[in-house]
């Protein structure tokens, strides 16, 4: 329970601090859940969105114990609200701004903890190396041919790398970047470094 007092006042605190103000209760969630699988999913796990990323922290087991304790959806909003504001590395500042902010902190409110499934697994995005870059990789990496332009890795298409540095890059990871295998199939890691390979600099 301290814990939970400690972060509701830390919140409220930074809220007249230059953070931009509380959340406005009017968030888009529709919207906030496709800015979130493409600009947080690789990064965050969340369930509701099927993400599975272990660079910043588990927003599930994050928001769990609090939901469980009766705090209010406003109360993790304007906690997400002032996270992505005010980031700590290595989440990139500006992620989102001004309204998407709102739609992506309302998503995380009503999902985080929920421990519902996601319609948008692994599993489910086949082995289309473009599909499977937008869901897992583009929030990190900045790639013309995929629309991403992520800052938290490196730019693939000032990188250039061949497929067979890509693949080995995704199955092991390295840095902040996780480990893929086990997560997506071999066939989904060769189509995805295949993607990347080909696209990357165009």
């Amino acid at each position: 329970m301290r814990r939970g007092l400690v972060l509701i006042g830390a919140v409220f605190l930074l809220a007249g601090c230059g953070t931009g103000g509380m959340a406005s209760g009017h968030g888009d969630q529709q919207n906030g859940q496709k800015l979130f699988q493409s600009k947080c999913s690789a990064c965050h796990t969340l369930a509701a969105a099927g993400a599975k990323g272990t660079v910043g922290p588990n927003l599930d087991d994050a928001f769990r114990a609090d939901r469980q304790q009766g705090f209010k959806e406003s109360t993790f909003e304007n906690v997400v609200l002032v996270q992505i504001r005010q980031p700590a590395p290595p989440m990139p500042k500006n992620l989102v701004k001004g309204q998407d902010a709102q739609d992506v902190a309302a998503y995380v409110a009503a999902t985080a903890g929920q421990g519902n499934a996601s319609a948008g697994s692994p599993q489910q995005l086949g082995t289309d190396g473009k599909k499977i870059f937008s869901a897992e990789c583009s929030s990190c990496h900045t790639l013309k041919a995929a629309g991403a332009t992520g800052t938290v890795g490196p730019n693939l298409d000032q990188l250039k790398p061949p497929q067979p540095i890509v693949q080995h890059q995704v199955e092991v990871g390295g840095g902040v970047m996780p480990a893929f295998k086990g997560t997506l199939s071999p066939a989904q890691i060769t189509a995805v470094a295949t993607f990347v390979a080909d696209n990357a600099g165009k």
